[in-house]
């Protein structure tokens, strides 16, 4: 069980240079909730199927676990008074979080891997996007910490970020993270398709008009998400609109309230059928083989296709969210909700319990309500009699 979930504002008092920003105190609270963390989640990873625990990617991500798990408890018994223990824990946090680098893109190289070899069925597949959602957003909460500390305390500050309190920004420019993601996108879709849609934004600060729009986040977040976006906007924009030539822009809308800050991406890409939105989100679905290096002619706005699972999680780990609702025929739509008062911006962490542990074993009944095909049916194939 989790002994802390963080509130944005229980991180905000570890500034660099002042009396609370305390090495002991983070290294006597890490030493305590990491191998909580760790061992929570690799409870969860055992009750994989066997099959896929098999697998060497996933087996390797197993092993970054274990050991990581067993340089935290190392420290278990060291004096928080021992001042070279604790020069040295921040150390082991360091090497934990470069060790865990690659997380991602190998766990999915073992679905991948279980994928090809097993194929899938309906039961299998729930449960593997259950783990996996749980298993990231574990992921995204450890690195959390692991930054925190290392940022803090690794005696190195970033120059071009000096008021970010470890990797949050209390005055988070949300029009300023936007743009910079835009640029980025837009430099990867002019490399590949020659040009790119325009952007158009409009802001609305409704909570304090004519003031920046700002909040206490964390920008590698949501830069993470509105660049995923941006990529897939300008992607379907570019294709569906490549006979025409002329590229309609993306929309983004941003306001601020008393509750929400809400970011809406629109688009006129053609959009998607109600029936695959779902598939967007889903791991087993959209898993793609690792794009390689010498495959120079692969579109740079495509990947594992974890972008838009993984963009929800860091919406979801502050309480936000983020949803598609999609015209198919014209475009997309793609709201990102995030919480405009630090205060609810609690962690959303996955806990492993009994329910959890029946999660993945009960045999899923089959559904009482009548259930189409999953793709639709071509007519012109029924003859009448």
């Amino acid at each position: 069980k989790y002994k802390w979930a963080a509130a944005m504002k229980q991180t905000l008092p570890y500034q660099p240079g002042s009396e609370n920003a305390c090495e002991k105190t983070s290294f006597m609270f890490l030493r305590q909730e990491l191998p909580v963390r760790l061992a929570n989640i690799m409870k969860e990873i055992s009750l994989l199927p066997d099959n896929l625990l098999r697998t060497p990617s996933v087996q390797l991500v197993q092993s970054w676990y274990v050991q990581s798990l067993q340089e935290i408890l190392d420290f278990k018994d060291k004096s928080s008074e021992d001042s070279g223990a604790i020069h040295s824990f921040t150390d082991t946090v360091i090497k934990i979080r470069n060790r865990h680098n690659d997380v991602i893109p190998t766990m999915a190289q073992g679905v991948i891997e279980y994928k090809e070899s097993f194929g899938i069925d309906p039961v299998t597949s729930q449960n593997v996007q259950y783990f996996l959602d749980r298993f990231y957003m574990s992921r995204i909460s450890i690195r959390m910490l692991l930054n925190q500390h290392s940022l803090l305390f690794g005696g190195k500050i970033n120059p071009a970020h000096p008021k970010h309190i470890g990797s949050i920004d209390p005055n988070c420019n949300v029009v300023e993270v936007i743009r910079d993601g835009y640029e980025n996108a837009k430099r990867l879709c002019d490399l590949y398709y020659m040009s790119s849609p325009e952007l158009i934004l409009e802001e609305l600060n409704a909570k304090s008009p004519g003031q920046p729009m700002q909040v206490v986040y964390v920008p590698s977040h949501l830069y993470h998400m509105v660049f995923e976006l941006f990529k897939n906007a300008m992607r379907a924009t570019m294709e569906h609109h490549a006979d025409r030539c002329i590229y309609p822009a993306i929309h983004v809308h941003i306001t601020l309230g008393n509750e929400d800050l809400t970011v809406k991406m629109s688009d006129r890409g053609g959009g998607v059928p109600m029936r695959k939105i779902d598939r967007l989100f889903n791991y087993m679905y959209s898993t793609a083989p690792r794009p390689r290096v010498e495959t120079s002619r692969a579109t740079p706005l495509a990947g594992f296709g974890y972008g838009l699972p993984i963009s929800r999680l860091y919406a979801q780990y502050f309480q936000g969210d983020l949803k598609l609702y999609s015209l198919e025929g014209y475009g997309t739509d793609a709201v990102i909700y995030i919480k405009a008062l630090s205060t609810e911006s609690i962690e959303r962490l996955p806990v492993y319990n009994e329910a959890a542990w029946k999660h993945y074993k009960a045999n899923h009944e089959a559904d009482d309500w009548c259930v189409p095909s999953s793709e639709p049916k071509d007519m012109t194939t029924f003859r009448s009699r």
